[in-house]
């Protein structure tokens, strides 16, 4: 990261007040590194909207007990081996599983990963966490 510079910006007086109680509340040290934070994250935004090679996790809840629906899970991944990077599984209880499944590619072929996971039946929830790659932020 190259040196910082300072420059200024102007809100309104409920702005400002709202801006500080979310930037302290998410934990964030100074209102500079929340200006930062918001700033990557819209820069991450536009990574996908681009369609440039992005990454993310893919977070799926299910009951395991779903007859065949594990092994469905394991196709769509196999379907789409180039953009799952890695997958984690975990017991969350005696009925219900949780995987995160890594993705890394083209923010499209993420996009129709997930949908193509959505579409089958007995997930309780499918959720995509979209980040960057790293290279352009």
């Amino acid at each position: 990261m190259s040196g910082a510079v300072r420059f200024s910006v102007s809100l309104g007086d409920d702005l400002l007040k709202h801006f500080d109680a979310m930037w302290k509340g998410d934990g964030h040290p100074t209102r500079s590194e929340a200006v930062q934070a918001l700033i990557r994250q819209s820069l991450v935004m536009k990574e996908w909207q681009a369609g440039t090679d992005v990454a993310g996790s893919v977070v799926i809840v299910y009951d395991h007990h779903a007859r065949a629906l594990a092994s469905e899970l394991v196709d769509v991944q196999h379907d789409y081996q180039h953009v799952v990077v890695a997958t984690q599984h975990a017991h969350l209880d005696h009925d219900n599983c949780l995987e995160s499944v890594i993705v890394k590619g083209k923010a499209s072929d993420v996009e129709q990963f997930v949908k193509r996971l959505k579409s089958l039946k007995g997930l309780k929830h499918v959720s995509l966490v979209r980040t960057t790659t790293g290279t352009d932020v």
